[in-house]
């Protein structure tokens, strides 16, 4: 059979319904996609040593001949184990392998085999506990005696099939095509594309992996500097409303305020006006910590948008959240008609006060125009709502928002070929290296002061030895009339997974009955009905509840100026972003609050990351120290950084940013079909928003 990229996986040798299914749980449906599945790691077993030059705990290859194989019944723990006696020229070593009688009957007496691993030590020697192992033969080896890829992978699909049908195929690398335009190619020198590629899954050594991911490297950096520079040349073509400043009112507005602006909400304030009056779309991010005024900058910005007769929609993530964000618009904006839409509310508040209304009552005020600002989750994305004249869309940071929803909102806002202005609020705040490659097609304004009468949370990262004594002062807080939150990782601990990890249900059972039985506790989760998670949030926002105990669903939409103590359990299991999203959960009123990270973690890094969380409160500082040590991935993962998800680059690999870069902006990309072509299939494979 003639294999192409194009051949379904299913079609590979040896690869039946069963395992194809197991593939496409790795969104493997073809041979490009396999190709195109890179390893995450490798292990290096490309040193081959005789058996006399064995050391323990060095990681190498041994090729010798098998002298003794067989299986038995350990007795202490009633399992198989596999033994096996091998010999080379120089000496004889034990190999054990625990659970694989398979083993036994796949290697016999007298046949030459390379193992690999690191070999240890018992009473009777070096000992060689299960090793990779594969019979040595004239082609080149995929397991042993070489770098070996290591993929991710599913249940029931193991590294050697993944490595075995990859061998199948490899010989396609040689036929992909050079996409980068030859005058760049040659300039920088590049190593050819293909090539490449086969040395990403089978590198002939150490140099050829180096120059292979230098080359990915690059390509991922390009791609994006290409798309951050097509999004712009594309976001001059199109129009909005212009929103004129109203200088009057909004200084009225300003001054009704019960408190004062800080400087840097005047700064962002003026810089977000300046746009809407821009014959062009704005499209800007508005980042600042939790706590630190991004909403009533975004009040004023839509109530600029009101007073030019346009409307304002503002679209967040959760029911909480745009609850949330409804009370807030209201009590800044009291005097317009504004509107509640989500799945289960569907609320009217203006001057004559509050009504619950039907879907279509709703639909037909917002589609006339009655109403100017309209709150809700992707509700309002559905079919039948439609606006008169949309002016700004306001979209909460954790919307899932990309280039389909845009899309649906511009055919909806009753602005004919124009565009309505957005802007984007998000606590976490995004070092400036990193904005400036996933944010190319964004304007961004930074909040960095907090306002004035906060105290900053007081962290501690607390020892197992003195969590009772966290206890203690925790019990005091509720005594003095305080409220406590409590995050775990996970909803319950799966049968087998053993109690080291801290789960909601188990953490409730446990501080309720036993820590903290005289205390009102609750407990909230991602798998709780949306009306059980918001009985329980109005529990906690009325006093009704002392403690609640989370997971991470906590994250975004919860306002309680009462809470002041933050109890994070397995902080290891979050990142720095993440707890300091957590932390700022507390320290929204003039009351002390605390913020008390456990871990069990023994690890060296994770107690320095701990540490440096503790002593430092700056979002972005925290921020730019996750890149440093996790990558842009990890720290702000697939929906604050828009799917970035590099397998290769980093942002601190300044080198090739700058590289990538200077070259993307001295390019006309329409000069390039391929890179256009290429550009295109790649925004289909990873969606940037």
């Amino acid at each position: 059979m003639n294999i192409t990229l194009e051949t379904p996986i299913q079609s590979l040798n040896k690869v039946g319904e069963q395992l194809s299914k197991k593939f496409e749980k790795l969104g493997i449906k073809n041979v490009r996609d396999l190709l195109f599945h890179f390893p995450f790691r490798y292990e290096d077993y490309s040193k081959i040593v005789e058996i006399k030059d064995v050391k323990v705990d060095e990681t190498i290859t041994v090729k010798a001949k098998v002298e003794l194989i067989k299986n038995k019944m350990s007795k202490r723990k009633h399992t198989f184990l596999t033994e096996a006696l091998i010999s080379d020229d120089s000496g004889r070593m034990r190999v054990l392998w625990f659970k694989q009688p398979f083993i036994a009957k796949t290697i016999n007496v007298g046949d030459e085999v390379y193992f690999s691993g690191t070999p240890t030590l018992d009473r009777l020697g070096i000992l060689f506990v299960g090793p990779i192992y594969e019979k040595a033969s004239e082609e080149q080896t995929k397991h042993t005696a070489r770098i070996i890829p290591i993929y991710s992978s599913t249940y029931g699909l193991t590294q050697k099939q993944i490595r075995f049908f990859v061998g199948q195929i490899i010989k396609l690398a040689k036929n992909l095509e050079e996409w980068v335009p030859e005058e760049i190619f040659g300039k920088l020198n590049l190593f050819d594309y293909g090539k490449v590629v086969e040395n990403i899954h089978f590198p002939e050594n150490n140099e050829s992996l180096i120059n292979a991911k230098e080359r990915l490297t690059f390509d991922e950096l390009f791609m994006l500097q290409l798309r951050a520079k097509f999004i712009r040349n594309q976001n001059k073509a199109l129009q909005a409303p212009k929103i004129l400043f109203k200088e009057k009112e909004i200084k009225e507005f300003v001054k009704s305020l019960p408190f004062e602006l800080t400087e840097d909400q005047r700064v962002v304030t003026w810089e977000i006006l300046k746009d809407l009056q821009k014959d062009g779309p704005m499209n800007r991010m508005l980042q600042g910590d939790v706590g630190s005024g991004k909403t009533v900058v975004a009040a004023i910005a839509g109530y600029n948008t009101i007073l030019n007769n346009h409307q304002v929609v503002i679209l967040a993530p959760t029911e909480i959240l745009a609850k949330q964000h409804f009370n807030s618009f209201q009590k800044f904006l009291r005097y317009e008609s504004t509107v509640l839409f989500t799945r289960t509310n569907r609320i009217l508040k203006n001057n004559e006060g509050e009504q619950i209304l039907s879907k279509a009552k709703i639909i037909k005020l917002i589609q006339d125009g009655e109403v100017n600002i309209i709150i809700g989750t992707h509700a309002l994305l559905g079919d039948k709502v439609s606006f008169k004249k949309l002016g700004l869309i306001i979209i909460d940071e954790q919307h899932r928002f990309g280039v389909e929803q845009r899309k649906t909102l511009k055919e909806k806002s009753g602005l004919g070929d124009r565009m309505p202005h957005f802007l984007t609020m998000s606590a976490t705040p995004i070092p400036r290296s990193l904005a400036l490659v996933i944010c190319g097609d964004l304007d961004i304004s930074t909040i960095r002061q907090m306002p004035s009468g906060r105290k900053p949370v007081k962290s501690r990262v607390v020892s197992e030895q003195n969590r009772n004594k966290a206890y203690d002062f925790i019990h005091k807080q509720v005594e003095i009339g305080r409220q406590v939150f409590v995050i775990c990782p996970l909803i319950e601990n799966k049968e087998g997974e053993g109690d080291e990890k801290k789960s909601v249900l188990d953490e409730y059972d446990r501080l309720s009955k036993k820590v903290f039985p005289d205390l009102k506790i609750g407990y909230l989760h991602g798998k709780l009905k949306a009306g059980e998670k918001d009985e329980t949030m109005k529990k906690f926002a009325d006093g009704k509840l002392d403690i609640l105990v989370s997971t991470s669903v906590i994250e975004v939409g919860v306002d309680i100026p009462n809470a002041t103590v933050m109890m994070i359990e397995n902080a290891d299991r979050f990142g720095l972003a993440q707890l300091h999203q957590f932390r700022g959960r507390v320290g929204r009123s003039s009351h002390q609050s605390f913020c008390f990270i456990f871990t069990d973690s023994k690890s060296e890094k994770t107690w320095e990351r701990l540490d440096f969380f503790e002593k430092n409160i700056d979002g972005l500082k925290i921020s730019e120290f996750d890149l440093q040590t996790r990558g842009p991935g990890q720290v702000y993962g697939k929906i604050q950084s828009g799917n970035l998800d590099f397998k290769f680059a980093s942002i601190s690999d300044t080198r090739l940013f700058n590289l990538s870069r200077s070259l993307v902006e001295e390019m006309e990309i329409f000069n390039y079909p391929t890179l256009v072509e290429k550009l295109i299939e790649w925004e289909r494979g990873i969606h940037l928003e």
